[in-house]
């Protein structure tokens, strides 16, 4: 039997223009904001492989929460974009998920500080400009930007796009959860933390539209747990995975239901095993991928697993 359609008038879906993605990456490299969670078992490499991911993408601020921080310093150094301020090495004291949003909102506030600075010198520029208007400058203009016996220019510290002072870029920024399992940010604080990740896109919300929003990257040794693990939350919000060798069959099996919707579960265990051939091999499976990708799925970053039938 053939269906009869009836189009009706006026009611098409008319999108919101804009990107749920907006901070562009190098073309092999996946889209942000991600919620990356990367599954391995003790000593599988996990953390390695997601500091090779992380020092690629553009991130101008890192936040870690992690107890192993100093234990993988030599290895966290290579984030050159975090500082020890932004590093939590005790995550049962959740109180570092307000924290860390106290700082996303304050590079909001300085933000849209920058923007209200450069109009304001903009309209300083004017009087300079106007020999007549001169002594008409209002003393806030001059309060606000004479300092040294000069007039200084707002800068913003990220730079502009294209040059354009009216378009500063936006400070792109992501936490990255490593070894967490069974604290209190995955146990008391999980309501806290499954908000955050919720609205990771809308976290610092501008008061013109838009957010700064925030990656969010889990390292964790097991994908699923009854408890103090991956709430069901942040499983459902996850962009990417990087899943690593395991022999626990329940969890692939999980895995495959849940992450190879484009695909058949036996064809996603043929991936899988093409992928972890070596010893520190993983299955990184991208769920948005970008347009021109061959495949959403990979052999570690640098090789596309590409289905026949596709």
């Amino acid at each position: 039997m053939s269906l009869k359609t009836l189009k009706i008038k006026n009611l098409d879906i008319k999108p919101e223009k804009g990107d749920a993605f907006p901070y562009e990456t190098d073309p092999d490299l996946p889209k942000l904001h991600t919620c990356l969670i990367a599954n391995a078992k003790r000593g599988g490499s996990k953390t390695t492989s997601i500091i090779n991911l992380m020092e690629r993408l553009p991130y101008d601020r890192i936040f870690i929460v992690s107890p192993t921080y100093h234990s993988n310093l030599n290895l966290m150094k290579r984030l050159k974009k975090h500082s020890i301020e932004d590093v939590y090495e005790d995550p049962n004291d959740i109180s570092c998920l307000d924290d860390i949003v106290d700082k996303i909102n304050a590079e909001r506030d300085l933000l849209e500080k920058y923007l209200e600075d450069i109009h304001k010198w903009k309209e300083l520029q004017k009087f300079l400009n106007n020999q007549n208007e001169l002594f008409s400058i209002p003393d806030e203009l001059l309060m606000d930007f004479f300092s040294n016996g000069a007039f200084q220019k707002p800068v913003w510290k990220y730079g502009l796009e294209n040059g354009n002072e009216l378009k500063p870029k936006k400070p792109c920024m992501a936490i990255l959860f490593d070894d967490c399992m069974n604290s209190g940010v995955f146990t008391k604080g999980i309501k806290k933390l499954n908000s955050m990740v919720i609205y990771m896109r809308h976290l610092g919300q501008l008061k013109d539209g838009g957010a700064l929003g925030c990656s969010f990257i889990f390292a964790v040794q097991s994908y699923k747990s009854l408890h103090g693990g991956l709430s069901k939350t942040i499983r459902n919000q996850m962009t990417a995975m990087m899943l690593m060798k395991t022999k626990n069959e329940k969890e692939l099996d999980e895995i495959a239901e849940e992450v190879a919707g484009e695909v058949s579960k036996e064809t996603f265990m043929k991936v899988y095993n093409e992928a972890i051939k070596e010893k520190f091999d993983f299955l990184f499976i991208d769920l948005h991928k970008k347009d021109h990708h061959p495949s959403m799925f990979r052999r570690n970053f640098n090789e596309f697993l590409i289905i026949p039938e596709n």
